[in-house]
């Protein structure tokens, strides 16, 4: 009974370091908890407070009795919660691992109505018929349940219908995963919109930017039902949201993250794509990402190039970005060591066009800009007058128009402006590891609507937030 009473007292002395070692660490434990863990530890911590009182008592009556049978089950489970413990104080966003006793315990997962198996994948069908009628078409929905117990991370593209280079990015990530090295749920819907995919359309048949009605209702337009539908269907499942898209209307943007860095957690997920530059914006208050954060889903999204394309370059960075991303939430794979910081940039504006004729860019995406430097020309295509934009900023390009016919007024160029607080944060991004576009690629509010602009057709150089 002595050994027992001192094993208790060794569990609860490690415990205690543990919350030391976390708190001083400046984990927040909280952040992308498991309700099996947290379980599990309860019921340890039940089991080993139990087992000191009938110790203490039982060593009153005689302090030489001998150890109960089931010591060896005790010291077993003993093990496996500092196990986890050790595991879980490694990382403040990652799932634990599970040990082979935590295993035991991993139930399948509902999702759609159908029951998925640890260490399977499946292809689901979210099917809103019940909410549009006949208006509605079957959409595919992947899961991957891994063989050991984590977080849920779910993928989406295609929103709007029309931008494609999330759909194979989603593709390449769901068919190089397996199952039996995964750890936790990954979801990947590759074509939300199925509706307006199927159109060539951005938008769904009713001409609504489905983008714009998240969280959705029952009872409002056919939009808000289909939002609705798929937020409590399928979003619901997510403990993490990446919402991929592309620049809208002849416009590209390079790869890039729109994240609510006033959020910890969603600032903490943004951290884990690598070198990806990523944009501090709210978003649209309808946006699927929007919504997502205010149900307490940390979401983020990516915005990769053109719409009705499908670029291979940014598929492959996107892709690479998301398997970091994976990998760095715990649930698959090494852990790349990434040597570049990630670029944050808290404000950023467009530059617009004063005439109307021809666009030729002088600048490509990613190029870094000075105050003057040369960005455009536009030409009128009858008097050859020629009419140059230059840049109000030192920045950088993350998003332009394609070379068209533009009129006065056309928003070009996208110019990623870094203020002294985010230079701070990219210096403290760890080394292992914003505005809209001018039709909100992905958010949905016209960027510029709030900008100042001057009789040189350039943008204030003090500009106001575009959300």
């Amino acid at each position: 009974m002595i050994n027992q009473i001192r094993w208790c007292l060794s569990l609860i002395f490690f415990v205690s370091l543990t919350s030391i070692a976390q708190s001083s660490s400046g984990l927040d434990p909280s952040l992308f908890t498991n309700p099996l863990l947290e379980k599990f530890r309860s019921s340890q911590s039940s089991l080993a407070t139990s087992s000191l009182a009938s110790a203490s008592s039982s060593a009153a009556i005689s302090s030489d009795q001998s150890l109960p049978t089931n010591s060896a089950s005790a010291s077993s489970s003993s093990a496996a919660s500092i196990q986890t413990a050790n595991h879980s104080s490694q990382s403040e966003m990652t799932r634990s691992s599970t040990s082979s006793s935590e295993f035991s315990l991993i139930q399948p997962k509902t999702i759609l109505g159908q029951q998925i198996q640890p260490a399977t994948s499946v292809r689901l069908t979210w099917t809103p018929d019940e909410v549009v009628g006949g208006f509605s078409e079957n959409t595919p929905v992947l899961v991957i349940r891994g063989k050991s117990a984590g977080m849920t991370l779910c993928l989406t593209a295609a929103v709007h219908g029309d931008e494609l280079n999330g759909i194979e990015m989603i593709r390449r990530v769901m068919h190089s995963i397996d199952p039996e090295k995964l750890k936790g749920t990954l979801i990947g819907v590759p074509v939300a919109n199925i509706m307006g995919f199927r159109r060539n359309s951005r938008y769904l048949p009713d001409r609504r930017d489905w983008n714009r009605y998240f969280p959705g209702n029952t009872y409002g337009s056919s939009a808000s039902r289909l939002a609705y539908s798929f937020f409590s269907n399928v979003i619901m499942h997510c403990d993490a949201l990446i919402d991929l898209h592309t620049g809208s209307f002849h416009r590209t943007n390079l790869t890039q993250l729109r994240a609510d860095l006033s959020d910890e957690k969603v600032a903490q997920l943004a951290q884990r794509f690598g070198s990806i530059a990523v944009l501090n914006s709210a978003g649209n208050p309808g946006s699927l990402r929007a919504a997502a954060v205010r149900a307490g889903i940390p979401a983020v999204t990516m915005e990769a190039g053109e719409p009705m394309a499908m670029q291979s370059k940014i598929v492959t960075e996107g892709t690479e970005s998301l398997m970091t991303l994976i990998s760095k939430l715990g649930m698959y794979g090494k852990q790349p060591r990434w040597r570049q910081s990630l670029p944050v940039y808290y404000r950023s504006s467009w530059v617009r066009a004063n005439l109307s004729g021809i666009l030729f860019s002088h600048v490509e995406l990613g190029d870094k800009v000075k105050r003057g430097d040369l960005l455009a020309t536009v030409t009128d295509p009858i008097t050859n007058a020629q009419n140059t934009i230059k840049s109000p900023y030192d920045g950088r390009v993350i998003g332009k128009a394609l070379d068209q016919v533009v009129m006065p007024g056309f928003a070009t160029h996208h110019i990623g402006i870094q203020t002294a607080e985010a230079m701070l944060l990219e210096e403290q991004a760890p080394l292992d590891d914003g505005m809209e576009d001018e039709d909100a690629g992905d958010e949905g509010i016209e960027v510029g609507d709030d900008d100042e602009i001057s009789e040189t057709g350039m943008a204030s150089p003090v500009p106001t937030s575009s959300e």
